[in-house]
């Protein structure tokens, strides 16, 4: 069954997910980067890129020839089919399709009550669907 981690709190989700998705990386992990939109998965790809000065994090777009054999797929919101099913990174509003196909997913929440009030809706849900939850404090990196 699918485990779900929400990282609560977090200033800049995008550099969160950047930067776990280069911890699941250097772990031999594969993961998907769900965006809520093409701007933000535009700054995910271009952060993939800068987050680590010494190092690389190979990242495509969904839907590239080469989604699955790359680590890292950065997708949109919306799309139902994913090359991988290992971690599945969240930074939409919404719950993520196919998301019980997954080993794990995370859910980044930034400190917004625009970002809160869907965040805590898809708690509830995941709660209902009976999937274990846990929650961490994102700057803190403590589980709450």
């Amino acid at each position: 069954m699918t485990s779900v981690h929400f990282y609560h709190n977090a200033a800049d989700p995008v550099e969160l997910a950047c930067e776990l998705a280069g911890n699941a990386h250097r772990g031999r992990r594969k993961a998907v980067i769900i965006s809520p939109d093409a701007t933000l998965a535009q700054r995910l790809g271009r952060q993939l890129w800068t987050a680590d000065p010494g190092s690389f994090i190979p990242h495509v777009m969904n839907g590239s020839p080469l989604a699955a054999e790359t680590p890292i797929v950065i997708g949109i919101a919306g799309e139902k089919e994913w090359p991988h099913t290992d971690l599945l990174f969240n930074l939409a509003a919404e719950l993520p399709a196919a998301c019980e196909r997954f080993r794990m997913l995370i859910e980044i929440v930034g400190r917004s009550e625009a970002e809160r009030i869907p965040a805590r809706a898809r708690w509830i849900c995941y709660k209902q669907q009976q999937f274990p939850l846990k929650a961490f404090d994102a700057e803190r990196r403590t589980a709450l």
